[in-house]
């Protein structure tokens, strides 16, 4: 255990703008990313310095958080070439928030290992909204004689946060994650183009049955947008289809069936290759009414 002097972010992104700020309120933070146009924006909204280079967070910081993109971003960061892992002081914390594969995460925990290194894969869930608020939920893989030294980070930006398992398992638990949602949010928006075509009421629909066993997180936060064909909130599909494709390898290596998951990221694959890679994950309604309008041009291969 070593004392936290200083913390560094790398990843400003949808997620990570906000989490960070959380961060910088209590704890004297650095970041970085790619883009240095985001990095001087969030400076104009938090308190912080902006490192001139990712290598510069690895050496001079006592933590260091990511949340990037996928496996690639993680293994050009900490596995190809000169290991940014070999630089970080000895005793220090490297917590991972990016949705990933099981497989990176062992990997880098491998590496962090041999330098002393304690390490997280800790995919979140809660979405913009919930990143805004402070509120995410966090599914971490890792040491557990360490976990305790790290939860005043996590309780900046959570209002949840487990450790599942060693490392590799909180990747495993955002594959759970993302499969019930999966399926949901289609039934949802199945539900709701049922109740729209027959031209019954669907506010006073939502809002009794919300009261019911059909309630969930997505109809109390996204039934009103998908009613109204609003789709700029949350999760882009793009990266929803990426945490699919994840979840569909995994499941060959443990054998487990995923038939209805499977379907959903063809949807998901046809909402991209029409141009909604970037509407959120509750477009899936979109097929639903495309389908209704023969005028309307779908590519890829409609699935009724």
């Amino acid at each position: 255990m070593i004392f936290i002097r200083e913390v560094g972010f790398i990843g400003l992104g949808t997620m990570g703008y906000p989490m960070a700020g959380w961060l910088s309120k209590k704890y004297k933070l650095s970041v970085f990313n790619r883009s240095t146009s985001k990095s001087m924006k969030w400076l104009e909204d938090y308190d912080g310095r902006v490192a001139s280079d990712a290598k510069d967070i690895f050496i001079n910081c006592d933590v260091v958080i990511l949340c990037v993109g996928q496996d690639q971003d993680l293994r050009s960061l900490l596995l190809e070439g000169d290991s940014l892992l070999s630089l970080m002081k000895p005793g220090s914390y490297l917590i991972d928030h990016t949705t990933a594969s099981k497989n990176i995460a062992e990997e880098i925990a491998k590496i962090a290992d041999a330098h002393n290194i304690s390490f997280f894969d800790a995919p979140v869930s809660g979405g913009e909204v919930g990143a805004q608020d402070g509120h995410l939920t966090i599914m971490l893989g890792g040491n557990e004689n360490t976990y305790s030294e790290i939860q005043p980070l996590l309780d900046c930006y959570s209002k949840k946060h487990e450790l599942i398992g060693p490392n590799g398992h909180g990747q495993l638990a955002k594959m759970v994650n993302q499969i019930a949602l999966a399926g949901l949010i289609q039934a949802l928006a199945e539900a709701i183009n049922f109740g729209q075509s027959t031209g019954i009421d669907m506010d006073k629909v939502l809002g009794t049955i919300s009261e019911g066993a059909a309630q969930s997180w997505q109809m109390d936060n996204r039934s009103q947008t998908m009613l109204h064909n609003k789709f700029d909130f949350g999760f882009a599909t793009q990266w929803m289809a990426k945490d699919l494709e994840i979840c569909l390898d995994e499941s060959l290596s443990s054998g487990a069936k995923l038939p209805v998951t499977r379907e959903v990221l063809s949807f998901y694959k046809i909402l991209i290759e029409s141009g909604y890679s970037r509407s959120d994950t509750s477009s899936l309604i979109k097929l639903l009414r495309l389908n209704c309008n023969p005028s309307t041009k779908i590519t890829g291969n409609v699935f009724f």
